[in-house]
């Protein structure tokens, strides 16, 4: 057993909290500043409140980040600050330039680091939800989850190979989902949104309803999204190539971030409204 903290217990983290929990680890998290909906989160699946982060890091012997790519690196500098001695994943969806960053800097401060991708939603199922990870510690992180639901894998030991999967695989995933969500609105801005329609279903009959089904359930996730096209499009530039489309994706997630934490999907009507006001 082994004492885990997560910063912090949000929808996917508290599946990551509820998969430690299942394989027998005791699981902390810190409620100083969270929502209610957080904190309720967190007392359904039982995890361990600590007052404060300084507690929280000398009570854990892992922390697990898993928050919104834009604040990744201000979450492991207060590890620092708070004199965390342990081994950090970072599971954020960051470039793999920003996890190296974060891993010199853990590292200077005798922290050891883990670099990790999510792939798939919330862990609640076997064989959906996979975290990968690079850097020499992963077996530790790995031997961790055993028992699923969340399945792991490694795939070496460069720190920034995970974050790299991560960034390429959402630069297709949710990369055409804000592509698709353009599409709809210049077509709707133009007056020709149902003759698509049917041209699309010519070509692929169900594809309309589906590209709908897209573009509304994202909306409530939009907010963090934004983020992580900035972060693949960092990547995309490292690489060598061409950013501006995943540049272009974050203004149309930074668009929709009204719906943020929506309890359904809003009318399409409304998601094309707010795609056409900058």
């Amino acid at each position: 057993m082994r004492k885990i903290g997560i910063l912090h217990p949000g929808e996917m983290g508290i599946s990551i909290a509820a998969s430690a929990i299942n394989n027998g680890h005791q699981v902390y998290w810190v409620p100083q500043g969270r929502s209610d909906k957080t904190r309720a989160r967190a007392g359904k699946h039982h995890l361990i409140a600590i007052d404060s982060l300084s507690q929280f890091c000398q009570s854990c012997e892992t922390i697990i980040s898993v928050c919104p790519p834009h604040a990744a690196e201000d979450v492991a500098k207060s590890v620092v600050e708070a004199k965390f001695q342990g081994l950090y994943l970072d599971a954020n969806a960051i470039s793999p330039q920003r996890a190296i960053k974060i891993g010199e800097v853990l590292k200077a401060n005798d922290i050891q680091f883990v670099d990790g991708g999510i792939i798939g939603g919330p862990a609640w199922t076997p064989k959906e939800t996979w975290l990968y990870l690079s850097g020499e510690h992963s077996e530790e992180i790995a031997s961790g989850f055993s028992k699923g639901p969340l399945e792991t894998k490694i795939i070496g030991n460069e720190i920034g190979k995970a974050s790299a999967l991560k960034m390429c695989y959402a630069a297709y995933s949710k990369g055409t989902t804000a592509l698709l969500s353009a599409i709809l609105a210049t077509a709707e801005s133009l007056g020709i949104r149902e003759e698509l329609y049917q041209q699309w279903e010519m070509d692929d009959r169900g594809f309309s309803e589906q590209v709908n089904r897209r573009v509304t359930r994202v909306t409530a996730k939009a907010w963090r999204f934004e983020g992580e096209m900035k972060e693949i499009a960092s990547t995309f530039r490292e690489a060598g190539l061409p950013n501006g489309f995943h540049q272009a994706a974050a203004e149309i997630y930074h668009r929709m971030a009204n719906f943020k934490d929506s309890t359904e999907a809003p009318p399409l009507n409304a998601v094309l409204k707010a795609l056409l006001t900058p």
